[in-house]
């Protein structure tokens, strides 16, 4: 664990002008418990909040733009993240998380995350090699289907590269929240270690079907679009905090957020993604502390239908 001193060093040089505000509510967070979840098919343990790239690291190759990328990927290891997730379809995304961790030395200690996303065999298993080469992964922790595209052809590759010792763990993902049935099906025939979907306080269909399922199906769920695209942050503006924030050790609405969709007990790990460094420090301080029990989510859903 860092000390004061040594964590100001790191966090002046990944983010220079990041807000007092956040390095305060930083410092704070690290003196909380880090807050952790099993994925069921071994037991390994994952930090509940990890990083997205869908659109924020879809970025052209430049010096600053590098920076800015670093300095996400830096906060998040600071603040013992270790889930980056990423996909062929997010444009140059893959890209530069590789740029970025060709960077950084020693070698670092993460969960990789792609998925494979185009028609065939053969162009899933080119794909998938691809984007090894571009994110600077030997073997991906994970590989999912994404948005169930030609699902069943990559799942017979998938399961025999698990096998093989290729990829850690394989699972299906969602990113726009249709086709739950099709995807609840996939769940309950496959041998899937990890589901991606959305879930948030506006968007609380999961619950229905999907977080119960992988419960019980002994499948992590990762989930994304944890603010609805910012719609969240739209309804919340200008509002104060409920006074029970701060027994579960939440300074901000952004953490108000992720540590709702944490304390479903289904929940194994959350995306958000930002450009922003203050952004990425408020949302890992969601990474400590403690979490809404029951009542307190009932009166956070209240409170977020009344805004």
């Amino acid at each position: 664990m860092l000390v004061r001193r040594q964590l100001f060093r790191l966090c002046a040089g990944a983010m220079g002008a990041t807000a007092l505000g956040s390095f305060t509510n930083l410092l704070a967070a690290r003196e909380l418990p880090l807050i952790q979840r099993t994925i069921p098919s071994s037991g390994e343990s994952l930090p509940v909040i990890g990083m997205g790239t869908s659109r924020t690291f879809d970025k052209k190759k430049t010096s600053n733009n590098l920076l800015k990328l670093t300095t996400l990927i830096r906060t998040l290891i600071q603040e013992q993240g270790t889930v980056i997730d990423s996909s062929p379809m997010y444009g140059e995304a893959e890209a530069r998380v590789g740029d970025v961790l060709r960077s950084l030395s020693p070698r670092l200690e993460l969960f990789t995350a792609t998925k494979v996303w185009i028609e065939g065999e053969e162009q899933g298993i080119a794909q998938m090699q691809e984007s090894a080469r571009r994110m600077n992964v030997e073997r991906f922790d994970l590989i999912a289907i994404h948005n169930l595209k030609d699902w069943k052809t990559h799942i017979k590759t998938l399961k025999k590269w698990k096998e093989e010792g290729k990829v850690r763990y394989i699972g299906i993902t969602t990113s726009h929240g249709r086709d739950h049935e099709a995807f609840a099906n996939v769940m309950r025939s496959e041998p899937l270690d990890f589901a991606q979907f959305s879930y948030n306080l506006e968007d609380r269909k999961a619950e229905q079907v999907l977080l119960p399922l992988a419960a019980d199906r002994g499948i992590a769920t990762m989930i994304n679009r944890p603010f609805q695209q910012g719609s969240l942050f739209a309804r919340a503006r200008g509002e104060a905090l409920p006074a029970f924030a701060q027994d579960i050790d939440c300074s901000s609405w952004a953490q108000l957020f992720l540590k709702f969709i944490v304390s479903h007990e289904a929940v194994t790990c959350v995306i958000p993604a930002t450009t922003k460094a203050h952004h990425m420090t408020d949302n890992m301080a969601a990474n400590f502390g403690r979490l809404p029990d029951a009542t307190q989510r009932q009166e956070l859903i209240t409170l977020f239908e009344s805004l």
